[in-house]
C-alpha cells in the first residue's frame, strides 16, 4: 500500500470564488507556486451543523493526497 500516513493531510489556506451544485465550493488558493483552484466540498458534520459559505469567505482546507483538484473545507476563518 501507500508509505503515507492516511490521517496526514496538507491544508491551505482559501477564498471561495464559486458557489457549485450539490454542496460543491471553487476556491482559490494563493501560493509560492502561484494562484490555483480547487473544487472542495463541506465534511458530513458542518453539513448537520449547517456552515454557510459565501463567495469571498477565507476557509481552510485539506487538501486530497491523492487528487490536488479536491479538497474538503476543514473550517471558516475570520473575515477581518
Amino acid at each position: 500500500m501507500s508509505d503515507s500516513d492516511p490521517k496526514e493531510e496538507r491544508t491551505a489556506e482559501a477564498i471561495v470564488t464559486e458557489l457549485l451544485p450539490s454542496a460543491l465550493f471553487r476556491v482559490r488558493l494563493e501560493g509560492q507556486q502561484g494562484v490555483h483552484e480547487i473544487v472542495a466540498h463541506l465534511p458530513s458534520t458542518q453539513r448537520t451543523n449547517f456552515v454557510r459559505l459565501r463567495v469571498g469567505d477565507r476557509v481552510r482546507v485539506a487538501l486530497s493526497l491523492t487528487d490536488w483538484t479536491r479538497g474538503r473545507v476543514l473550517e471558516l476563518l475570520n473575515k477581518s
